[in-house]
């Protein structure tokens, strides 16, 4: 009876991990959208960020609401490590992780944790000026600060390196965590397989884009 409830346990904090982890993949496409458009036109990425900057649905509900969900599937990400790693106490006289999965799936703790560290350069670099703009200097609105404050960014080589490197990681993760997250919620249906060409083109494009972006205004600006 208690293996069937700690069991059980094991496979809801697997699903919450998953649905965690496909609202992130949501946010990760909406988020590169966004960015290309500061490659297409200066102006037009100015007057979105402006509008999601001030528009009181996305800054009082979508942003906790996304500041939890990020922090809750690394908390559930390094519980369910642990708890994978206390039931195989011993360790295998042989193991060829190579031969029995992919990099990515064996190292999903590591590419999270370098993950965990470029949100906190991510936060340092934009959502902390942010917030001390608007609600620490109370400074009036300005349209046309965006397009500037992200180019600038990206002046330093060092700082655009460490964004690349963490974008080509953030590749790795996903190309296992995108089709394990479908898989723990159980889409195991005639669909499964072109949902899961879908993960691996996300998980090449998406941080191809970012590295792009990223480099496009190393070099451009």
């Amino acid at each position: 009876m208690a293996q069937s409830a700690q069991l059980n346990a094991s496979i809801l904090k697997k699903v919450a991990m998953a649905l965690s982890g496909i609202f992130l993949i949501t946010f990760l496409a909406l988020h590169v959208s966004l960015n290309f458009i500061s490659i297409l036109s200066e102006d037009v990425f100015n007057e979105a960020s402006h509008f999601m900057g001030y528009n009181p649905l996305i800054q009082y509900v979508m942003q906790p609401v996304l500041a939890f969900g990020v922090i809750f599937h690394f908390v559930m990400g390094f519980v369910l490590t642990a708890q994978n790693s206390a039931a195989r106490p011993i360790a295998y006289a042989k193991y060829n992780g190579a031969a029995n999965a992919s990099w990515s799936s064996r190292n999903m703790i590591i590419s999270g944790l370098v993950i965990l560290a470029f949100l906190g350069l991510h936060f340092y670099d934009f959502w902390f000026p942010e917030v001390t703009y608007k609600y620490i200097a109370g400074t009036a609105p300005d349209a046309t600060r965006y397009y500037g404050e992200l180019v600038h960014k990206f002046h330093d080589p060092i700082r655009t390196a460490l964004y690349c490197v963490s974008f080509i990681l953030l590749g790795f993760h996903l190309w296992h965590g995108f089709a394990s997250s479908l898989q723990s919620v159980g889409m195991h249906n005639k669909y499964s397989r072109f949902l899961s060409k879908v993960g691996y083109w996300f998980a090449v494009v998406v941080p191809a884009l970012f590295v792009i972006i990223a480099l496009f205004h190393h070099f451009n600006n």
